[in-house]
């Protein structure tokens, strides 16, 4: 166990925390869970930082930190639905959740032919992972009877990591598309 995985761990051990305090009942729960959030997304560069920093890369870190991300933010914003429940919110979340289970679906697939590297975070799914992030930070801590202002800003920054989102998943898919097309043809030639 690397110092990185366990980070990834803590990751996902502060998901039910980010939960509890925003439901909890007392003054400036949401704010604490917009911190524990903040703290659990600074883990996410944290721990590839010492990953590659320390030299502790390895196949279940490989595993482990997309996994730590993906459960971070899904159930965050699934968290979110509750409180904002408008088609104008579920639309984009429903983006953002969708993209990141048909990419952790193609990344499984392109790994399972050796070929991984096709698929590797591009700076385009870095910015959306920032976007989403920031967005969810201020979704956590203002009020969605508040001012129409602190909640208008995260649904604009929701909206653009959704259209990130598409953006990279098209990314991916195109690099990974010579692959998959050669399997298709593959599979229709034996037929």
């Amino acid at each position: 166990m690397t110092l990185a995985n366990t980070i990834s761990i803590i990751r996902i051990a502060l998901i039910p925390v980010v939960v509890a305090l925003y439901f909890a009942d007392f003054p400036g729960h949401s704010l604490w869970a917009a911190v524990v959030f903040a703290i659990a997304s600074f883990t996410d560069w944290l721990d590839g930082y010492l990953a590659r920093r320390l030299r502790q890369t390895s196949e279940f870190g490989a595993f482990l930190d997309p996994l730590a991300d993906k459960l971070l933010v899904s159930l965050v914003l699934v968290l979110l639905v509750a409180s904002y429940s408008t088609v104008w919110f579920i639309l984009p979340v429903s983006i953002i959740i969708g993209r990141e289970i048909m990419v952790s679906a193609l990344r499984e697939w392109m790994a399972t032919r050796g070929k991984r590297d096709v698929v590797a975070v591009a700076f385009a799914g870095k910015v959306k992972t920032t976007v989403q992030m920031i967005a969810i930070i201020i979704l956590l801590v203002v009020d969605p009877n508040g001012p129409a202002l602190y909640w208008q800003t995260g649904y604009v920054l929701i909206y653009v990591a959704a259209a990130l989102s598409l953006y990279s998943m098209y990314i991916y898919f195109k690099g990974a598309w010579s692959h998959l097309s050669a399997d298709t043809d593959e599979g229709s030639s034996t037929e």
